[in-house]
């Protein structure tokens, strides 16, 4: 008994060196793909911000990517002589009226579909699933008519109604609520707790991080908006971050496009998501984790 004693526990030793020999092989190659990943999303940025401290940006060898001395005047030209300064700001107002409208109308929307008792409620959030189906070009023409026949049309409100109702968020939040305990709710109901007040002393406390993580979303989402701003807008003074790099790409100066005025422009343009996404990574990695829970 005590040599197969011996022999069963050589066998486990074994067997967990072995596990331990793949655990650490599978752990190297993940870091190594991990590592490649990143190094290709981050490369085309370094790029970008190497271009835009360049006089005109032209990139012929490595030693191209090292930082030029044209930083303050390429950044200085895209913000006043080009007026980039105005279409970040439209893109920013643009996006903080769509952030607040979308959030109050899908936190109402999600919490009547949980909570409420209405009728066809299944059938009302099967449909509002059923819309994102729908790409988004197909709705151009009748919104477009919609937003002229308004006189809404070349102004704030063409490029934020269109974008208040969110089906992705009421379904984030949807999702979210359900994974609420049920004592809490019933708890609120016998306390005679109404709509108003169970929404802001109970959901949106217990939502903070889920409600933080959609508003990077949404933001994000509305930032990065180019078709519709394009089509609706025709003003250049009212017109977008995102179009308006279009616009510093139209300018060709002695025959030959200013690659550093574009990149000084790509980079103004990345700052404020970026910037948010990693403020609130936290929120972020949760609102992206929720379906499991």
């Amino acid at each position: 008994m005590n040599a197969l004693q011996r022999a069963k526990r050589r066998v486990d030793a074994v067997r967990r060196n072995g596990a331990k020999a793949i655990d650490t092989g599978t752990d190297g190659g993940v870091h190594v793909q991990l590592l490649a990943l990143v190094f290709l999303i981050v490369f085309p940025i370094v790029v970008a911000a190497a271009v835009s401290t360049k006089p005109q940006g032209i990139v012929t060898n490595l030693g191209d990517l090292l930082p030029g001395t044209h930083a303050v005047e390429n950044y200085r030209e895209a913000l006043v002589d080009y007026g980039f300064g105005r279409f970040m700001w439209n893109s920013l107002l643009m996006s903080v009226i769509v952030v607040v409208g979308k959030l109050i109308i899908s936190l109402l929307a999600a919490m009547a579909i949980v909570y409420y008792r209405v009728p066809y409620k299944n059938l009302v959030f099967l449909f509002i699933l059923f819309t994102l189906m729908l790409p988004v070009p197909v709705r151009f023409v009748p919104l477009f008519r919609l937003i002229s026949d308004l006189g809404w049309g070349n102004g704030l409100l063409a490029i934020t109604v269109p974008y208040l109702a969110s089906a992705t968020t009421v379904f984030i939040l949807r999702q979210h609520f359900l994974s609420i305990p049920s004592s809490v709710v019933e708890t609120a109901k016998l306390d005679g707790v109404g709509p108003a007040k169970f929404m802001v002393h109970v959901l949106i406390p217990m939502s903070k991080g889920v409600l933080i993580g959609v508003s990077i979303i949404m933001f994000v989402y509305a930032w990065n908006q180019y078709l519709w701003p394009l089509v609706i807008i025709d003003s250049e003074a009212n017109q977008v971050a995102q179009v308006g790099l279009s616009l510093l790409q139209g300018d060709v100066q002695g025959g030959q496009l200013s690659w550093s005025l574009v990149m000084a422009g790509s980079m103004l343009t990345l700052l404020p998501p970026l910037a948010l996404m990693i403020a609130f990574r936290k929120p972020l990695l949760e609102t992206f984790t929720i379906q499991q829970k």
